[in-house]
């Protein structure tokens, strides 16, 4: 499986996804602040892979502090979830881990454990919210498998794989269930502009599987749907609302309302942390804007001319009447999901 982020003793270990696929290169970020940095620059994305840095990012500062006392420790560990929590907005799976990983300091500090037993209980938190995501993927993945038909032609947008997870994949997931339940699967990726998550990781990612991938401009997709080439759509998601409402990559609302025009099911993948009932629906959902360079150029070559305005939002919002299920490690959610998702987080209350 690809290793999207691994924890060493002294460093967490991410592949650097700003180089892919011309270049594999492994970034070791060896203070809580360099992890930080490499979330906001999208050396690592997709807010499952976003929540596990930060809570390897936690651990390891923690790891490194030269605090004696749980006072200054304290101190020490609010601020670094501060400075996770700053990085990206939207996705609300960073702040779940951030969450988690403050429950479990937390409890650590009740029972008065010493610093050491601190910092071991963090590290062994931050690998099971990481194993925990691996796990839930492949759930989803066996979940979302019998969606798909015996021969599918699926479309998915950006990159929602083991890239943009602790590994397997949302919708990749699904794809990969599907495949290693002995359906044949042929995969459209959008190329996703402007930072291209679909022709640079998605694409990489089944190629490498060898499983049947083309990669079109966002901009073909109507068309690809009119001529009846695609029998699904399955996105990933940064945060669902309450009310099934989905934020995901920017593009992802145009493809939902050519998919209803079609009659084509379009379908997001995500982990049960990727649901804040918190949010009451997708006006609420805060959405991110990234810097202009992204949209004028790609590298070091211009595409716009200087002086043009760009609007560059990272996120759109798709209305649930748009999504025909949300698949998770639970199950399937169908509409009306303000009623079933809630229902979703009481049944795992109970249990």
């Amino acid at each position: 499986m690809l290793p999207t982020i691994a924890r060493e003793a002294d460093a967490v270990v991410m592949i650097d996804q700003r180089k892919l696929p011309a270049e594999e290169v492994y970034v070791r970020c060896r203070t809580a602040a360099e992890v930080a940095r490499a979330i906001k620059s999208m050396v690592i994305r997709g807010a499952p892979a976003i929540g596990v840095a930060a809570a390897m990012g936690i651990a390891l500062g923690i790891r490194n502090s030269k605090s004696t006392g749980t006072q200054k420790l304290a101190a020490e560990f609010y601020k670094i979830c501060e400075l996770m929590a700053a990085t990206r907005p939207t996705a609300v799976n960073l702040f779940w881990a951030i969450d988690r990983m403050k429950r479990e300091f937390a409890a650590a500090v009740e029972v008065g454990e010493s610093v050491d037993q601190i910092q071991d209980r963090l590290d062994q938190e931050a690998q099971l919210i990481h194993d925990e995501d691996v796990a839930s993927c492949r759930a989803m993945g066996a979940f979302g498998a019998d969606l798909v038909p015996a021969d599918a032609r699926i479309l998915t947008h950006c990159n929602a794989g083991a890239l943009a997870t602790a590994g397997y994949g949302t919708a990749l997931g699904v794809i990969r269930g599907a495949v290693e339940k002995g359906k044949r699967v042929v995969v459209f990726a959008d190329e996703t502009r402007p930072f291209l998550q679909g022709a640079r990781l998605t694409a990489w990612e089944l190629v490498r599987d060898g499983i049947d991938t083309t990669v079109i401009t966002d901009n073909m997709s109507g068309a690809l749907m009119r001529q009846g080439k695609v029998d699904l759509v399955i996105v990933g998601a940064d945060r669902i609302a309450a009310n099934g409402d989905t934020a995901n990559k920017v593009g992802t609302y145009t493809v939902a309302v050519l998919a209803r025009e079609h009659r084509i099911p379009f379908y997001v993948a995500a982990p049960m942390s990727t649901i804040d009932l918190n949010t009451a629906d997708g006006d609420h959902i805060p959405i991110e804007e990234r810097n202009a360079r992204e949209v004028t150029h790609v590298g070091g070559l211009q595409l716009a001319p200087d002086g043009a305005h760009v609007w560059n939002p990272a996120f759109d919002v798709t209305p649930h009447h748009l999504i025909a299920g949300i698949i998770t490690e639970r199950g399937i959610f169908r509409p009306p999901y303000a009623e079933s998702l809630k229902r979703g987080f009481e049944q795992v209350t109970l249990a």
